[in-house]
């Protein structure tokens, strides 16, 4: 299964690639330096390099080292003809993070559908008893509470529609709140219709700024608070809620989105960056299964 995956991935990413170092002979954007850089094509192409870290946090290893060694190298070499050694393809890994990034922005990421679901999963770098020896992420990670208790890394937040596409994500320091303003806005920019959360998203300021743009946050109501006067097409898909959790525990326990391994900053945006491309790639992702109607005055969704 994983090798006939191959050539859909190295596909796709070659096409990016070549599209992105088109965009990048210009760079207008980049200031000059002074400094001349070499810039040396690889044996191993970025596609290449994209398509074998997706492939990994596609299929079911755990090790990248092992999934390297005994897989790629093994029974992939007829594929991957210039292959180098893993050291070499390990201190390479950096290059591929800006175009990684780039790839989930422009085609990795969905569109909004009119119902989105919205939530935060935790990211740890290390166990919380070795907060204070971890150096990899030394004044980056921060140490934070969840429903589960205290944790030491960072924070991952996503949108997603009701097909299960990722719309937006974001990372932030394990500290931040889910109800911090800088990153709601940032992620709802090509969101529209309702946003459904969790009971963390509850704020009446947060819900009139997403108001003026067009959205409408949902979430359940505490105890000790007025009960909503929801619809019973928005309460039944309010409990549906569910379903960005269910993301969640796909990119974490298929994808391989937490790990406590990593041994540089670069290699862990990396893996993240990976792990979100090869979610988008599922053939099958968690859905609600409904269709929008089009009438005359208004959308409507059914079954």
């Amino acid at each position: 299964m994983l090798r006939d995956k191959v050539t859909e991935f190295y596909v796709e990413m070659d096409d990016f690639c070549k599209e992105f170092a088109s965009q990048l002979e210009n760079r207008p954007f980049l200031p000059a330096t002074g400094i001349n850089r070499r810039n040396r094509k690889g044996n191993l192409s970025d596609a290449e390099m994209m398509s074998i870290f997706v492939l990994f946090h596609f299929g079911h290893f755990t090790n990248f080292k092992h999934f390297y060694l005994h897989y790629v190298e093994r029974h992939l070499a007829d594929l991957f003809p210039d292959l180098i050694s893993y050291e070499r393809f390990n201190a390479r890994q950096e290059r591929i993070l800006v175009p990684l990034l780039l790839y989930l922005r422009y085609r990795g990421l969905g569109r909004s559908r009119g119902i989105n679901y919205i939530d935060s999963t935790l990211v740890r770098v290390c166990h919380i008893k070795r907060e204070k020896q971890h150096k990899v992420f030394e004044g980056l990670a921060k140490k934070g509470k969840s429903t589960m208790g205290w944790f030491f890394g960072f924070k991952l937040h996503l949108i997603i529609n009701d097909r299960g596409e990722l719309l937006s994500f974001y990372l932030s320091e394990g500290n931040v709140d889910d109800r911090n303003v800088e990153i709601m806005t940032a992620m709802t920019k090509d969101i529209f219709g309702k946003l459904f959360g969790d009971k963390g998203y509850i704020s009446k300021a947060l819900a009139e700024l997403l108001f003026q743009d067009g959205i409408q946050l949902m979430t359940k109501v505490r105890k000790n608070m007025k009960k909503q006067n929801l619809s019973d097409v928005d309460a039944i898909l309010l409990r549906k809620r569910a379903l960005v959790e269910s993301v969640n525990d796909e990119l974490k326990n298929i994808c391989k989105l937490e790990h406590t391994r990593h041994r540089s900053v670069k290699g862990f945006l990396v893996n993240m960056a990976a792990a979100l491309a090869a979610y988008c790639f599922f053939p099958k992702k968690p859905s609600l299964n409904i269709t929008p109607i089009e009438t005359d005055q208004l959308s409507l969704w059914a079954a």
